[in-house]
């Protein structure tokens, strides 16, 4: 195990080398989302432009598809076109994060391209002015991928101590937790909050409120932060709706929803209006909510069941969850609690749209 003092040397090493000049070139870290909801990255050198760059600046780029399970060895190039900018907190000014689309050869979009169909609802839609605030929840693992703070051969104390908890033997990895904080804030990502969950070493945060498209953007920067803060802990970061069977709560990704309508007065029945939609598609949803979600979804542990739709006030247990607050004021917004933590923001944001308001 490395001690303090060579952790400390390796430290000061790699901030020497962070600190040498670039001479006028940025690093540019193209980011994607592969055939399994993992995030990639990879870089390339440009010379650096007075304003910074906006995503039709940044040329388009192409990677292994055969690779990454999105195209097939005999034609495996899929080009990466850039659309959202971001700061990066890793490298530095000028250096930057670039999220990119998936598209084929032939000028279609990659069969695991989401953000694409997603991007053109929210503009048929635009005139709703449709906020999104998502709660991404997420279990920290070492390296044999069992949660941080667990006792090697058992389990820890029931639930109770742990959701919001403060002090050792209640939260663990905190440090891994603010990094991504600063990482989300320092990159303009719209990051409003983060807390301990229910079960040990799961935490959460939450990205919002973001209009249309946006809040898919800013969900999948995020993921990409807290993989790579956490990779340079030493951690794994899990998205599994249920990574331990059992007594323990799952992870959820739950998805909070407003119209301009919904946020005026009377905005009440609009809501109510939208959940009736959301009803009569709660399999066609349930099938984009995330994969493994039918372990977490059982009706128990502040789930609805799967097979079943029903809302409800301030009802944890609901699909459908409508804020005490909203209630008691008439408008305000919705709680979708069906998402699984896995699920693709795009997706999610993209079939609410859809049901709500129709299709392109």
């Amino acid at each position: 195990m490395a001690t303090t003092e060579s952790f400390r040397t390796y430290t000061e090493n790699l901030q020497k080398y962070l600190r040498l000049p670039q001479n006028g070139q940025v690093m540019v870290e193209y980011i994607w989302i592969d055939a399994e909801g993992g995030v990639r990255s990879k870089s390339r050198t440009l010379p650096e432009q007075e304003g910074g760059f906006k995503p039709e600046d940044l040329p388009t780029w192409n990677f292994d598809g055969s690779s990454t399970g999105q195209a097939p060895g005999h034609d495996s190039d899929v080009f990466l076109k850039p659309v959202a900018v971001f700061p990066d907190p890793f490298r530095g000014a000028p250096n930057i994060l670039v999220l990119s689309e998936c598209w084929n050869n032939d000028g279609t979009p990659n069969k695991f391209n989401y953000r694409h169909e997603a991007a053109k609802l929210m503009e048929k839609h635009a005139d709703q002015v449709p906020w999104f605030g998502l709660e991404q929840e997420y279990t920290l693992l070492d390296l044999n991928d069992r949660p941080f703070g667990w006792p090697v051969n058992g389990f820890p104390a029931p639930q109770g101590p742990y959701y919001c908890g403060v002090g050792a033997g209640k939260v663990v990895q905190r440090d891994i937790v603010e990094a991504h904080y600063k990482c989300c804030l320092y990159s303009g990502v719209k990051i409003s909050g983060t807390n301990a969950e229910v079960m040990p070493a799961q935490w959460e945060f939450q990205v919002g409120p973001c209009v249309g498209i946006e809040m898919g953007d800013h969900l999948w920067l995020a993921r990409f932060l807290l993989h790579r803060v956490a990779e340079e802990f030493g951690a794994k970061v899990s998205f599994d709706p249920k990574p331990i069977p059992g007594d323990w709560n799952g992870a959820g990704l739950h998805s909070n929803f407003s119209s301009e309508d919904m946020r005026k007065e009377g905005g009440m029945k609009f809501i109510e209006a939208a959940i009736k939609k959301l009803e009569g598609r709660h399999k066609e949803h349930i099938a984009v909510y995330g994969e493994g979600n039918e372990k977490r979804l059982t009706g128990r542990h502040e789930t609805g069941a799967i097979d079943q739709f029903s809302y409800g006030v301030a009802n944890r247990g609901a699909s459908i969850r409508i804020p005490r607050e909203c209630a008691a004021k008439g408008y305000g917004y919705f709680e979708d609690r069906r998402p699984a933590s896995n699920a693709d923001p795009y997706q999610i944001t993209g079939i609410i749209m859809e049901t709500i308001y129709g299709s392109v």
